[in-house]
């Protein structure tokens, strides 16, 4: 086995099909809907793309999924509930920005009740509430720790991981403002350049990520430079904007 391999598109959804149709003969009338999320259902998969679908079964006790190889092609199939499903759409968390993309875009392969037009609807009609406090739980529980390891490599090293560190802060601030606009990003290659395109983001912010996406991580001061720049002017844009870091003197529970 040399793969992936390339294979056309065509290929994939006919591989698709076959999948589906094995879903439909193995549980019969428990399938309420099948359907295709990742490129392959935007359109966008390359030629060594893999295959993803969801399959939502009534009376599931637990969600699973299974991953496997072909030697050319790979593919996943996730199964769930109508519940859990529609749990996992309305839910949002730090990486909402993300994961939840792929509730707006299933194709289906069977659905003959509008399942997944019902999904995207829901996903859809998110409070905003929950998107700000997902938005305050990040600067917490993600930038605020990056923030104090940039810190500590500063003063003791090692510095070798400050091109990583770079990356996930700048990845970070990306589902920040990806919550925010209460936009999710097309896919994790494209996080930082659609994030870009936000009118409304710190300043410092476009510096950290053509920094990033360059490659250029080679030198240590330049990268705590750029990181606090943009970690001083987020904290003002989040006060600016609502969203602030908790403190307390006391353990809140």
């Amino acid at each position: 086995m040399i793969g992936p391999e390339n294979v056309t598109r065509e290929k994939r959804v006919e591989i698709a099909y076959s999948i589906a149709n094995q879903v439909l003969e193995r549980y019969g009338s428990k399938v309420q809907a099948i359907g295709l999320y990742g490129s392959v259902a935007r359109k966008t998969d390359g030629p060594f793309s893999d295959i993803e679908i969801k399959c939502i079964l009534n009376a599931l006790d637990e969600s699973f999924s299974y991953e496997w190889t072909a030697g050319d092609w790979k593919a996943e199939v996730n199964f769930d509930s109508a519940e859990d499903i529609i749990e996992e759409a309305t839910a949002v968390d730090e990486e909402w920005p993300l994961t939840h993309g792929q509730f707006f875009n299933i194709l289906p392969i069977y659905d003959p009740k509008d399942f997944f037009t019902e999904l995207k609807v829901k996903a859809s009609l998110v409070d905003s509430l929950m998107f700000k406090e997902a938005i305050c739980r990040t600067l917490v529980e993600e930038m605020y720790e990056y923030m104090g390891k940039l810190r500590n490599i500063e003063v003791q090293g090692p510095k070798t991981f400050l091109p990583i560190l770079a990356m996930k802060i700048a990845t970070t601030g990306a589902m920040i403002l990806g919550l925010h606009h209460k936009r999710y990003f097309t896919t994790s290659a494209q996080v930082l350049p659609e994030a870009l395109a936000f009118t409304d983001q710190p300043e410092g912010f476009d510096v950290l990520c053509e920094l990033v996406m360059s490659g250029q991580l080679s030198n240590p001061q330049q990268i705590i430079t750029v990181c606090e720049n943009f970690w001083h002017a987020l904290l003002t844009w989040s006060t600016l904007h609502g969203y602030s870091i908790a403190c307390s003197a006391v353990i809140p529970w």
